[in-house]
């Protein structure tokens, strides 16, 4: 049995990592042995609250640190400062960090400097290109090296690891994007269904949806015009599909997905989605086109074919499990194969039912036992 009174210190700054630790925070709250403290960066702040706020997660500490068009330089030297004091009042015994983002490489980095242990979640993923995804993949080789406990996805995220020869504490759990995803959707089906169906007026939900999310910075400029006009060229074609894209606030997405997607009937440019409405949209999909990461994860786990639009990812596995196609930005091939998904059943059935790598939900739980043991005996 752990020691009464270990802190655990989960530190965090954007949506995706509040919804990946989200699960994994009420988990520890519910074992008496461990104190739970939570540090919010604010890196994001309007899409993390509203997670917060769904899942009841109050922070502990908010360091509020995000500004009008913040850098990089910003988030790392502001937040690494601020998060001194937060390990110097916590006393935590372990700090926890998620992923790839700035965030989780200066908690890391701030814990390894006041010698606290950290434990990595959702570790060892790599694209192998430190410019793509950029600032993502760097930071999670910079956290896993920082890291004494390493929480991973799946077999090949343990041996990117031990090819950098981080071969101590590496633990195969699944991912808790799951977790998070089969929570949110409980929760989410306690509700009447109007309170998500006023997010999308004039989308005939009824029809097969299309759901686009597209905002990654290595494809501004020419690629991401090409990302459009393949959506625009699909769409013409398909007039009986819907096509939902929640467009980022981004300038440099803003204008060429408005210059060149406006005014079709079937293609639907809405306000970026809190995660409730979004993974209820999701959940009603036929396919997704994407350029993230966590909805390689997510929508395998709900039987939707997931086309990529990156030229490379760290979510290798989804690729080879079948769950996902890597379809980059090329004009011809996003609209070759989504073109094919939406013609041919075969296909589609092929990747909707292929198994999705990532783990079955229960992640949380094999965290939560395993750092029960790795914490202080009484």
């Amino acid at each position: 049995m752990a020691v009464p009174g270990s802190t655990l210190l989960f530190i965090f700054g954007t949506r995706p990592e509040a919804i990946k630790l989200a699960p994994l925070i009420r988990e520890f709250r519910e074992r008496p042995d461990v104190k739970v403290l939570v540090c919010v960066t604010a890196q994001h702040r309007e899409m993390l609250d509203q997670v917060l706020s769904f899942f009841e997660i109050t922070p502990d500490y908010d360091l509020n640190i995000m500004t009008k068009n913040q850098t990089l330089f910003d988030v790392t030297v502001v937040g690494l400062k601020a998060l001194e004091e937060v390990l110097t009042h916590s006393k935590a015994d372990l700090v926890f960090v998620q992923g790839d983002t700035t965030t989780s490489f200066i908690g890391a980095l701030a814990a390894y400097y006041k010698k606290i242990k950290v434990a990595h979640i959702e570790a060892g993923l790599r694209s192998g290109n430190k410019y793509s995804p950029f600032p993502e993949e760097m930071n999670r080789v910079l956290a896993s090296h920082l890291a004494d406990f390493h929480f991973t996805p799946t077999r090949q995220s343990v041996g990117n690891l031990e090819r950098e020869n981080i071969k101590a504490h590496l633990y195969k759990v699944g991912n808790t994007v799951i977790d998070a995803l089969f929570l949110g959707l409980d929760l989410i089906n306690r509700q009447n269904e109007s309170a998500f169906t006023k997010y999308f007026p004039g989308v005939q939900l009824q029809k097969r949806i299309v759901l686009i999310t597209g905002h990654r910075r290595e494809s501004f400029g020419g690629p991401f015009e090409d990302i459009c006009h393949a959506i625009r060229d699909v769409a013409e074609k398909f007039k009986e599909v819907e096509f939902v894209y929640p467009v980022h606030l981004n300038p440099n997405v803003q204008e060429p997905v408005n210059r060149i997607l406006m005014g079709l009937t079937n293609v639907h440019l809405i306000a970026p989605l809190d995660y409730p409405p979004f993974i209820w949209l999701m959940n009603k999909s036929y396919v997704v086109l994407t350029d993230s990461g966590g909805l390689q994860e997510e929508a395998p786990a709900l039987g939707k074919p997931v086309l990529v639009m990156r030229e490379v990812t760290e979510r290798k596995e989804g690729i080879d499990a079948g769950t996902a196609k890597l379809v980059g930005t090329d004009r011809t091939v996003i609209v070759e194969e989504l073109t094919r998904l939406l013609s041919d059943e075969g296909a589609y059935q092929i990747m909707a039912k292929a198994v999705n790598p990532y783990g079955d939900g229960t992640a949380c739980k094999q965290i939560a036992d395993l750092v029960m043991k790795i914490l202080p005996k009484g």
